[in-house]
């Protein structure tokens, strides 16, 4: 009999991953506010008493909590609200995982450290900059102190679910490329790990059956920079003569992206790599994929 998974925030681009990868072998309720898809049915996780009422009734063998609101600058702009989707309702998904007994997933960032360091592992002290950061860390925070069983897994610089999902940096690229654009403005100062959604899902589930409950860092292979992603993303599209990339500084963009973000926000995974169950794939192989999987259009255009 397949065990009942519970998601709940599931309509964005990491919830796409986790129904591909979960829904062979699992049976699965998913949820958000956004009902974007068929396989979704509305739940809006703020709404505590609907949340609990909701999971009760499916009697899940798991519950995952992904959605948030990961948009920094409405974020900083909207504390409260940030606060109500990325803390508070993380700990009524606890408090509804103790009441059934049953394992939480939490889903944190490298968004939570201050990029003073060059590389964090899963037992560095985060140290968060912004209300989105800070948010996250307090929905971590609650989840280590008052969870029976979990799971929290920090990813990177996410990619994943393709242009109706993707509102990362991927996608940006790809949009203005479709627009003609021949000059990308990149910036050179911020250093990161990409985070493949289907990598990611996948090393939960690997997670998740061998019971290894806990924190863990849980981001692409090799540490790289929005400037060198641009650049390869470029040469996967075989453009690299017919588009120009122009290295500026994070001021450049200050009036758009004005809240503050970590200068470097790169991840190991070291528990991963000491427990020997490590398969996030190097961050070139999964952007080949992903680029050749979701914008098969886009390639033709471009």
């Amino acid at each position: 009999m397949k065990k009942k998974i519970y998601i709940a925030g599931c309509g964005g681009m990491l919830g796409e991953g986790f129904y591909k990868i979960f829904r062979e072998g699992y049976l699965l309720k998913c949820t958000d506010k956004d009902v974007n898809e068929d396989w979704i049915s509305f739940l809006d996780f703020r709404d505590f008493d609907a949340y609990k009422k909701d999971v009760r009734e499916f009697k899940p063998d798991y519950l995952f909590h992904l959605g948030a609101y990961t948009d920094l600058e409405f974020c900083e702009l909207n504390p409260d609200e940030t606060y109500l989707t990325n803390t508070i309702a993380v700990e009524n998904a606890v408090y509804i995982a103790n009441e059934l007994n049953i394992p939480v997933l939490y889903i944190s960032t490298a968004g939570i450290f201050d990029g003073n360091k060059e590389l964090y592992d899963d037992w560095d002290t985060p140290n968060p900059l912004g209300i989105y950061a800070r948010s996250k860390y307090m929905g971590e925070r609650y989840v280590v102190e008052n969870a029976k069983r979990f799971l929290i897994c920090r990813a990177g610089w996410m990619m994943g679910a393709g242009p109706a999902k993707d509102k990362k940096f991927i996608q940006k690229i790809m949009k203005q490329l479709k627009e003609g654009k021949t000059i990308l403005n990149i910036v050179n100062d911020k250093d990161g790990t990409p985070t493949y959604t289907h990598d990611f899902a996948e090393n939960v589930k690997l997670l998740l059956e061998m019971e290894y409950w806990g924190l863990y860092n849980m981001v692409c292979g090799g540490q790289t920079s929005r400037l060198e992603v641009a650049q390869e993303l470029l040469k996967i599209l075989n453009i690299e003569s017919k588009v120009k990339i122009n290295s500026v500084d994070s001021d450049f963009f200050k009036d758009v992206y004005f809240a503050e973000r970590p200068p470097c926000e790169r991840l190991v995974n070291r528990k991963l790599n000491i427990r020997n169950i490590n398969i996030m794939r190097d961050w070139r192989t999964t952007l080949d994929e992903y680029i050749r999987l979701y914008y098969r259009n886009y390639l033709n255009q471009v």
